[in-house]
C-alpha cells in the first residue's frame, strides 16, 4: 500500500469515527428517543446534558472527545511504522483531526446532521497539544462557572487555543498548528453562531452544575 492511499484511507477512517452519532445513538439505547427531537435539537454533549442529565452528558462528551483523539492519533500510527517524518505526522494529525470533526458536524450515519464539533475539537487538541488543551480545558470551566453558558466557553477555549501557540506559551510553534487553531476556531463559531445571536440579545440558555435554589 503507498503512503497515499495510506493517507486517504486514514481520512476516512477519520471522518467516521467523528461520524459516530454517540448522543443520537445513546439517547435511542437507553431511553428510547432521538435527542434531536428534545430540547435545543442539537445532537452533542450539552443537549445530552440538558435533556437526560448529568451522567448520560458526561458519557456522550467523553466518548465524543475519544473518538477525536483516537481519529487525530492515527497519524502515529503511520509515524511509528517508520513512513514519515514526525513533522509530518504533526501534519497529518491536523488533517485527521479535522475530518473527524466534520465528521461529528456532518456524520454519514445520522443524515449529516450532528452535534457543534466541540468534544471532538477537544479530542484533537489533545493528540495535536496536550499541554494547551489543558489549559484550554480550564479557560472553558473558568467560563463557565462564572457566566454558566457552554457556548461562550467553548468558544472562548476555541480561540485561546491558537493564540497560546501564537503568544510562544510553550514555546515556537508549528505555524501551520496555528493557522488550523484559527480556522477549527472558525468553524466552532460558525457551528455556534445562533448561540451567539442569542447571547447578544440575552436569550442564550444558562446551564448550572447545582439545581438553582428556589427563592422562598
Amino acid at each position: 500500500m503507498s503512503i497515499l492511499v495510506l493517507i486517504i484511507s486514514c481520512t476516512i477512517a477519520a471522518y467516521l469515527l467523528g461520524s459516530i452519532p454517540t448522543a443520537i445513538w445513546y439517547g435511542e439505547a437507553y431511553f428510547g428517543f432521538d435527542i434531536r427531537k428534545h430540547g435545543s435539537g442539537n445532537a452533542g454533549a450539552t443537549n445530552t446534558f440538558r435533556v437526560l442529565g448529568k451522567r448520560a452528558g458526561t458519557i456522550v462528551l467523553l466518548i465524543d472527545a475519544i473518538k477525536g483523539w483516537i481519529a487525530t492519533s492515527l497519524a502515529l500510527m503511520i509515524y511509528y511504522g517508520h513512513l514519515i517524518e514526525w513533522s509530518e505526522c504533526q501534519n497529518l494529525k491536523l488533517l485527521f483531526g479535522f475530518a473527524a470533526v466534520l465528521g461529528h458536524i456532518f456524520p454519514v450515519f445520522s443524515n449529516f446532521k450532528g452535534g457543534k464539533g466541540v468534544a471532538t475539537l477537544l479530542g484533537m487538541v489533545m493528540s495535536v497539544h496536550p499541554e494547551a488543551a489543558l489549559v484550554c480545558m480550564v479557560i472553558f470551566f473558568l467560563v463557565f462557572i462564572s457566566f454558566h453558558y457552554v457556548s461562550l466557553g467553548a468558544i472562548i477555549a476555541s480561540l485561546s487555543f491558537p493564540i497560546l501557540l501564537l503568544l510562544k506559551t510553550f514555546g515556537k510553534e508549528n505555524d501551520l498548528v496555528i493557522v488550523f487553531g484559527f480556522i477549527l476556531f472558525l468553524l466552532i463559531l460558525i457551528t455556534h453562531r445562533k448561540n451567539v445571536v442569542r447571547l447578544f440579545k440575552g436569550q442564550e440558555n444558562r446551564i448550572y452544575l447545582r439545581p438553582k435554589k428556589e427563592s422562598v
